[in-house]
């Protein structure tokens, strides 16, 4: 076929272009656009004018009503919604270190107590009313002589491998604390008979009436007896239980991470323990950051390294100014004084103490220290006695004068001097911001009274300063500021009673008779009013005698991000640790939440 042959279908045929007829078309196609425009558009545009109104309003009407629907179906969707605390978020704290140990009976620092009351429970602690209440106990019986207290456990409490708490536990840590190659820090269990009844039931048997004895229940963390029993005691610090705990606490260890060997700085990161007796915690994971001092604690909350942070003086927390974080400022039951070595030198004299008691203005010193500061003037927290205390010394510097003028400190210039010798007092305190400021304040007080005063700042970590064998137990110092835990209970024996003087914790090495009876008697009465009695009387006689000026109630300072749910604003703490009353129901962040029509 001719359509086939390869000459024929090979052969391009031949285009051409005219500029010309391209011009003619574009002319055409421009023309027809115009009369379209003018036709369609502009002849049309008055009738356009006339209608607009009418385009505008409708326009509106529809705008209106798409914008007020929108409204609504948000207003019905917030009505049936709120914000409520976010679960299974991750609470990361900072605390003061070192941590050498995880086992409770040990624990010295800190950080170490925070892991102790996150890992282990006790039969008795203290609410978010500063009030004691009941843990792994479950009912207290007291007997008739006061001597014999029958404590019911509860049946449900679970050690985190899931065999159950029992009796024979709270006996087994009981006889660890009592023997002395355990070389506990918990002490004061030395005369005390822990019996298991049964399984559920302990029995505590004390050779004296001792009113307190409920406080200590609260400082008693309960060890497994079936992981520990074969342990020796003189080997139980170095046990591999130290790093690796079994308690029966909210919370779980999952690892140990160091982060720098040289400053001690690490993470003990804890998981949420799904069997804990009272309810599982809303918190998944807990860490508890371990740093050397308080400036890198401070420097990590700068950093969002953590979302909380304690262990914070008051001068501390002035520097973080970040819109991020809220500080909270809570007293606890202990008290900052001013100690005098009641049995040396200038001291012994009971003018001299009256003159500097009188002579201090303890507004000024809290002042110093932070807006706000507590004051505490009694030998115990303000409000633990009642009735007819003694009221503060008043500050009055013509009277101190004329107090140190009687005891023969004449002034020679602007120093006192008594037979040619100068009235020279050493004042000895503990590195923390705010006692370095209360003792730089209060130094410049007995400076203007014609008193010599050398300061001198020790640090309690430092191990080559020793000083507890260096400075507490020889009472090396005139005046000690010092910093005295009270608790829940007045019972202020061990720091003023005379047979804990020297080496117990009478760091004033006070002694007076009447004091003593009043201490000795009020411990082993159960009644309020009499207890009570006692005390004020212990009171009267100690602020007569001067051996030590309350400077200020001790504070502490919590400091946590603001998408952070953590202890109430009204909350009480009898001590920091007691910061976890309510950890069960911390939270990190929010959530919406659908509510039921």
């Amino acid at each position: 076929m001719a359509e086939n042959q390869p000459g024929k279908w090979r052969r391009i045929p031949k285009l051409s272009f005219s500029s010309k007829d391209l011009s003619r078309r574009m002319k055409k196609v421009e023309g027809a656009t115009v009369r379209h425009a003018r036709r369609f558009v502009f002849k049309r545009m008055d009738s356009i004018r006339e209608v607009r109104r009418h385009i505008i309003l409708w326009v509106l009407t529809i705008g209106l009503i798409i914008g007020a629907s929108g409204l609504q179906l948000m207003w019905y969707q917030q009505s049936y919604r709120s914000t409520a605390n976010a679960n299974n978020g991750t609470y990361a704290e900072a605390v003061l270190g070192p941590v050498n140990t995880l086992n409770p009976i040990f624990a010295s620092t800190s950080a170490e107590e925070s892991a102790s009351y996150l890992l282990f429970s006790r039969l008795l602690t203290y609410d978010q009313t500063g009030h004691l209440n009941y843990d792994l106990a479950q009912s207290m019986v007291i007997s008739t002589d006061q001597k014999t207290y029958t404590i019911k456990l509860r049946p449900d409490a679970k050690w985190q491998d899931g065999v159950y708490v029992r009796a024979k536990d709270v006996v087994y840590t009981v006889n660890l604390l009592k023997n002395p190659a355990t070389r506990a820090t918990i002490t004061g269990w030395n005369t005390i008979t822990a019996t298991a009844v049964d399984d559920l039931t302990v029995q505590f048997t004390l050779p004296d009436v001792y009113a307190a004895f409920p406080h200590a229940l609260n400082f008693l963390p309960i060890l497994p007896e079936h992981i520990l029993r074969d342990v020796a005691p003189s080997e139980m610090r170095q046990n591999a239980f130290s790093t690796s705990p079994m308690g029966s606490g909210p919370f779980t260890l999952r690892f140990i991470q160091a982060i720098d060997t040289s400053t001690g700085r690490s993470i003990i990161h804890l998981a949420r323990n799904d069997a804990y007796y009272r309810g599982a915690p809303k918190l998944e994971r807990f860490q508890l950051h371990i740093y050397a001092t308080s400036d890198a604690i401070i420097h990590a909350v700068a950093t969002s390294e953590v979302n909380a942070a304690t262990d914070l003086s008051v001068s501390d927390v002035s520097k973080i100014t970040s819109d991020r974080y809220v500080v909270e400022r809570k007293p606890i039951n202990a008290g900052v004084y001013a100690l005098f070595n009641t049995t040396v030198g200038v001291m012994s004299d009971k003018t001299v103490r009256q003159a500097l008691q009188m002579g201090t203005d303890t507004a000024a010193v809290r002042s110093v220290v932070g807006k706000n500061t507590p004051e505490i003037h009694l030998p115990f927290v303000t409000g633990q006695v009642t009735g007819d205390v003694p009221s503060e010394v008043v500050y009055n510097k013509a009277g101190a004068e004329a107090l140190l003028d009687q005891a023969g400190w004449k002034l020679d210039g602007t120093v006192r001097k008594k037979d040619g010798n100068l009235l020279r007092l050493t004042v000895v305190t503990t590195k923390n911001n705010d006692f370095e400021k209360a003792l730089s304040n209060m130094a410049e007080q007995w400076r203007g009274l014609g008193v010599t005063v050398t300061t001198s700042i020790v640090d309690p970590t430092d191990p080559s300063q020793n000083v507890v064998q260096n400075i507490l137990q020889p009472r090396a110092y005139d005046v000690l500021m010092y910093q005295l835990t009270i608790g829940g209970d007045p019972d202020v024996y061990a720091y003023w009673h005379s047979s804990q003087a020297s080496k117990g914790f009478n760091f004033s090495n006070y002694s007076n008779p009447i004091s003593d009876d009043a201490l000795a008697s009020a411990r082993i009465r159960i009644e309020p009013n009499l207890r009570n009695a006692k005390y004020v009387t212990f009171a009267k006689q100690w602020m007569a005698d001067a051996p030590a000026i309350g400077l200020f109630q001790a504070t502490m300072q919590y400091v946590h991000s603001t998408n952070v749910h953590a202890m109430p604003g009204d909350e009480v703490l009898v001590s920091a640790a007691d910061r976890y009353a309510d950890v069960l129901y911390w939270t990190v962040g929010d959530r919406l939440v659908q509510q039921t029509p």
